[in-house]
């Protein structure tokens, strides 16, 4: 696909040791970035214009519309004035079973829920990962999000955007992905993950974002049992994920970090399992 300008230049006034300053600043660029199934549209976020085919399968596994990246027939982004349209045609199957239950929304940078259509599409049953036997031991989640903290370019050029990495044990990070809005650096890395061939149940989900419900949801409907953050989770993540049987991290700082739910999972100066 036509790569688009992920980042502009643009002119600033700064003030630096009690004084005014012309300078410039690197900041990332936002569009919004409508996802079509069979030429209708389903939702529209605003997001970086960017891993456009890891953001339509990561899209689409985590909203339940297909299960397997191989039930996409093709993806283009098509551009406009305006924004971007990733038009998704799927195998016939999924479209017909997505047309029985389309529903319609907008989600801003700040909100992957804004634009449901009921109280009951925003705490959606999230499923269980009691049952996978992945574990940690307490230096690879200290080792996870160290390798997140040097993985994250666009962070470094902007500091304006977030990022998500997904942890094999044994193997590290095996994709980061980022993107002005947490949810969907998410939804790319789940694309980028299920298209290399790993299932969720076989890794840990990190990022450096808060962890809100959605993105517990979101870890829990691709199979993985662990998500470890950088910042702090919101009251309801920590009952969702305690619900689902998922291990929540968060705060983690050097070798420091705080465990939410599930601690079960965490092994002490041991070699962990690997699912």
């Amino acid at each position: 696909m036509t790569p688009f300008k992920l980042t502009q230049k643009v002119p600033e006034t700064a003030r630096r040791n009690g004084k005014l300053d012309a300078g410039s600043r690197v900041v990332p660029e936002e569009t919004p970035i409508a996802f079509s199934y069979g030429g209708s549209t389903h939702a529209v976020m605003m997001a970086t214009p960017g891993d456009f085919e890891d953001f339509a399968v990561g899209f689409s596994l985590t909203e339940g519309i297909i299960t397997n990246p191989s039930e996409i027939e093709t993806i283009e982004a098509a551009p406009d004035d305006k924004g971007i349209d990733l038009q998704i045609v799927l195998k016939d199957e999924q479209s017909d079973a997505l047309t029985a239950r389309r529903r319609h929304m907008a989600g801003p940078v700040g909100c992957g829920l804004c634009g449901i259509e009921s109280i009951e599409q925003a705490v959606r049953k999230t499923p269980s990962v009691s049952a996978s036997p992945l574990r940690l031991t307490e230096e690879q989640i200290v080792e996870a999000v160290a390798l997140l903290n040097g993985q994250q370019p666009l962070h470094f050029e902007t500091r304006a955007v977030h990022g998500a990495g997904f942890y094999v044990p044994g193997k590290g990070l095996i994709a980061v992905r980022e993107d002005v809005g947490r949810h969907n650096a998410l939804d790319k890395l789940v694309g980028a993950a299920a298209r290399a061939g790993y299932t969720g149940a076989s890794g840990a989900v990190v990022v450096t974002s808060r962890v809100s419900v959605e993105m517990v949801q979101k870890t829990a409907i691709i199979g993985s049992p662990f998500i470890i953050a950088i910042s702090a989770p919101t009251a309801l993540a920590i009952r969702t994920a305690e619900e689902a049987g998922m291990t929540l991290i968060a705060l983690v700082r050097g070798a420091e970090f705080e465990i939410f739910t599930h601690s079960d999972r965490i092994q002490s100066g041991a070699i962990a399992d690997v699912a």
